[in-house]
């Protein structure tokens, strides 16, 4: 009702009075006042409505922030914990299956490990619309050039636009990183460094892998230390 009359610009029934010019000056004077306190009271129902739509994405982005940071430390203990594991065979599947828990907590696209024309895969991630091959090694010595022949020759026998990364959570050896760098390098290198990077400064797996892709593309070098991250 009120925001009826408050709506009205003319006044009929007031009409052919004998003081209808001042009956219609004060009809339309009421109804400015309460055109006005209608949007006021609008106003302030607005305020608060988007003071407590505010409050209420703060508090989610506070518990999105809190459930980060627990299962970023839970992966963090995850991982700690196989560290005495690493070089055997269980330890080197604790490791797959813990990467793919960390992937599904980084919200990227991948599939797990397979077969195909009697290789194994490790698995496959995609980001940016390229795939990524998925090499993953959990053992004691670095990954060699032998390593990444084997990772290469994989990779090259997939669509050509096709990329490989491999994680070698005990890094690799020169021979290995001038292997997999070079022109058209179809290789990433990441390693422990990276995936701690990921783990405690709050850097996401996405920008990490691009930064190196980036690098790479660059530079030709398929591996870059984290130390050299800010360049």
């Amino acid at each position: 009702m009120a925001i009826f009359l408050a709506e009205q610009t003319t006044f009929p029934d007031l009409r052919n009075w004998e003081d209808s010019a001042i009956k219609i000056q004060h009809a339309s004077k009421a109804v400015a006042e309460l055109k006005a306190l209608l949007a006021s009271q609008t106003e302030q129902v607005r305020s608060e409505r988007e003071r407590e739509a505010v409050k209420a994405k703060a508090r989610e982005e506070r518990e999105v922030a809190q459930r980060q940071r627990t299962s970023l430390s839970e992966l963090m203990k995850r991982l700690d914990d196989l560290a005495p594991q690493m070089g055997t065979a269980p330890g080197g599947y604790a490791f797959q299956d813990w990467f793919y828990d960390f992937l599904v907590f980084a919200e990227i696209e991948h599939r797990r490990p397979y077969n195909t024309g009697g290789r194994q895969i490790d698995g496959s991630i995609t980001i940016d619309g390229t795939t990524y091959l998925v090499e993953l090694k959990f053992t004691a010595d670095q990954a060699g050039g032998p390593d990444i022949d084997v990772f290469r020759g994989k990779v090259e026998s997939k669509a050509d636009n096709t990329m490989g990364l491999f994680v070698s959570m005990a890094g690799y050896s020169s021979v290995a990183v001038r292997e997999a760098s070079g022109r058209k390098s179809t290789l990433l290198l990441l390693d422990a460094s990276h995936m701690y990077l990921i783990l405690t400064s709050g850097m996401q797996c996405l920008d990490v892998v691009r930064r190196v892709r980036r690098h790479a593309s660059q530079t030709g070098e398929a591996y870059l230390p984290v130390s050299s991250f800010g360049g």
